[in-house]
């Protein structure tokens, strides 16, 4: 991958993360009325953005570092895991703390009370399957990551395994998975798609840069005629089963359409010849080091500064709620880090280990 194209994505994240951070502060009403119409509540949107690029990434990742199966299964793993763990934790243990010793009433108390259930619930990203409809406590965001991680899996399942075992362990992820996880899961492997085969229709400079700057203006031009509501009543007004509500995938045919545009945009990125300078180039590392930190750090800050003042409803502490996201994201940051790396190498070492019991088992049931 061009390192100017590498870095345009980089900052496309960091920027899908900012749209989200900015949807949840009119959402969460950080912010007063007159703020709210200013920002953009393009939350949905972002998601969708992190799918397409997502799928991408780790397509070009497989291909191009040559892994296992188990390399890829451990990276993925620690990738997830180095953030969306620490988060649960303290997400959990900060809301316990704030309902046994405040006495502040919380909305989802439940999992609180049965925190024994549904940590481990959460931390196997059993949220969104079938009609299951859940998300940790202080943690609104983390809903997507049970699309992503199963969609890991399905990569990695379709991608390192052959034949029989193949098809069968495909058939377990799609059953496992539910009927909303299938829905967008074409959004997700549609990147998969764009690095496959982006080299099969070249486009020129001038053509691909106007393709870069036409796919955000269709977007703006759907949002602002609210097309998104349209097809979202079309999708639930048509949608066969009303027993299997569509929950979290009750705007699929917006995403869809998102959908395309992004891998428009992407695909004219692509070959439009960029050129970025060294600096920037570094800046969207960083940026996209905590990008995911500030996923999920931000709607915990959110979340629990309204627990403990839900006088900041309607602005006000605004800016003292940023100072404390930022905050947030650069220590979730900083645990990630040697988090991840135990992470993966722990993973990999629990994997040989079996890889060799299961070998000397077969040796000794041989003699």
């Amino acid at each position: 991958m061009k390192k100017a194209f590498s870095c345009y994505l980089d900052l496309v994240r960091f920027l899908a993360a900012l749209l989200v951070v900015m949807d949840h502060f009119v959402a969460y009403r950080i912010v007063s009325p007159a703020q709210a119409q200013w920002l953009p509540q393009w939350g949905r949107e972002a998601v969708v953005t992190f799918f397409v690029l997502s799928g991408f990434v780790i397509a070009h990742a497989a291909q191009s570092r040559q892994q296992s199966l188990a390399q890829y299964a451990a990276a993925r793993a620690a990738r997830l895991y180095s953030v969306a763990l620490p988060a649960l934790v303290l997400a959990f243990g900060a809301a316990y703390l704030v309902q046994a010793h405040l006495a502040v009433p919380m909305h989802d108390a439940y999992q609180v009370q049965k925190w024994f259930v549904y940590l481990p619930f959460h931390a196997l990203y059993l949220g969104e399957l079938w009609r299951f409809s859940e998300t940790p406590v202080w943690l609104g965001a983390y809903w997507s990551l049970g699309y992503e991680a199963w969609y890991y899996a399905f990569f990695g399942v379709l991608y390192f395994l052959r034949g029989r075992t193949r098809l069968v362990a495909l058939a377990l992820i799609l059953l496992v998975m539910g009927y909303k996880l299938w829905l967008l899961l074409p959004v997700w492997y549609s990147g998969v798609l764009l690095w496959r085969w982006y080299g099969r229709w070249p486009i020129t400079a001038g053509l691909a840069r106007a393709g870069m700057l036409l796919a955000p203006v269709l977007l703006f031009f759907y949002l602002h005629w609210q097309g998104e509501m349209v097809l979202r009543a079309l999708a639930e007004a048509y949608w066969p089963w009303p027993a299997w509500p569509l929950g979290s995938a009750d705007r699929v045919l917006g995403d869809y359409l998102i959908g395309l545009l992004v891998l428009l945009n992407f695909y004219c990125a692509l070959h439009a010849r960029l050129s970025t300078p060294e600096w920037l180039v570094q800046v969207g590392r960083v940026l996209a080091f905590y990008t995911f930190p500030l996923y999920l750090a931000h709607s915990l800050v959110m979340s629990s500064w309204l627990a403990l003042r839900p006088s900041a409803q309607g602005g006000g502490e605004e800016v003292l709620v940023i100072a404390a996201i930022v905050l947030a994201t650069w220590l979730f940051g900083q645990l990630s880090r040697p988090l991840r790396t135990a992470l993966e190498r722990s993973l990999l070492a629990l994997w040989q280990g079996l890889c060799e019991a299961g070998g000397g088992v077969r040796g000794w049931l041989g003699k």
